[in-house]
Parts: C-alpha cells; sequence; structure tokens
C-alpha cells in the first residue's frame, strides 16, 4: 500500500505460499495479451491449488500483490478475504483502485489457467503465468 516498503516475493513467507503472476490475457485491446501487464500476487494456496483462507488469517500481511506495467511498479497492496468466498487486491484506502475476483475462491491456481478482475467498471481476464511455492 501507499507507503509501504518495497515488499519481495519471497520475504520470510509461511509454508504454503506460492508466487503467482498474473499477466494480461486477449482481450479486444490487446488481441495477443501482454505479458508485460499483471499482478504478482504472494499467496497460500491449498493442496488442491485454491487461495487458502485458513493460511491468509494467520498471515494475512505477508499477502502483498505488486501490479505491472511494462517494466514498472505500479502499486504495491494486500491479498484480502472478506467472508464468506470474496478475495480482491486492496491498493489504497477505500475501495475505488480495488481490483475483485471473480470466484477467486473457486479457481484452480495453476500456470495456464485463466481469472478475472474487476476493477471500477472494467473486467479484464489474466493468464496464470507462474504458480509456484517460495
Amino acid at each position: 500500500m501507499a507507503g509501504d516498503k518495497e515488499p519481495t516475493m519471497t520475504d520470510a513467507t509461511p509454508l504454503g505460499f506460492h508466487h503467482i503472476r498474473l499477466e494480461l490475457a486477449r482481450e479486444p485491446q490487446h488481441p495477443d495479451g501482454d505479458h508485460d501487464m499483471g499482478y504478482d500476487i504472494l499467496a497460500p494456496l491449498t493442496a488442491e491449488r485454491r487461495l487458502d483462507a485458513a493460511v491468509w488469517r494467520e498471515a494475512p500481511e505477508k499477502c502483498r500483490v505488486r501490479r505491472f506495467s511494462h517494466g514498472a511498479t505500479l502499486a504495491f497492496g494486500r491479498l484480502r478475504h472478506a467472508a464468506p468466498d470474496r478475495w480482491f487486491l486492496d491498493f489504497e484506502p477505500g475501495e475505488a483502485d480495488d481490483a475483485h475476483g471473480f470466484r477467486l475462491a473457486d479457481e484452480v491456481i495453476q500456470t495456464g489457467e485463466y481469472l478475472s478482475l474487476s476493477t471500477g467498471d472494467q473486467t479484464h481476464t489474466y493468464v496464470v503465468a507462474r504458480a509456484e511455492p517460495v
């Protein structure tokens, strides 16, 4: 979040955490997708490769997010969980810049899978380019 020290994807992470890289998938404005636009997420995954709310509750401060575009970091934030199964990327206080996942609790997060994030009135699809243990 604003003012946070720049996090890394491997700082003292608990067991079960993964570095997840999302890259913009094909869409009308980007017919080939764009591997230089997306998110790096540090998050716990279950054995079934779904976001792990139980582990998240133990260490929410470790669940970090970086939004990037063409070599630049645009923002740092946190992965947040809201009951019952709502996940979102939180960058600044308030909801204006939050990226809400569509059914993220149900998504299997593994390389090659797709997921959607909505910010404001825009929804984009991302491909999981990486989901590796750290």
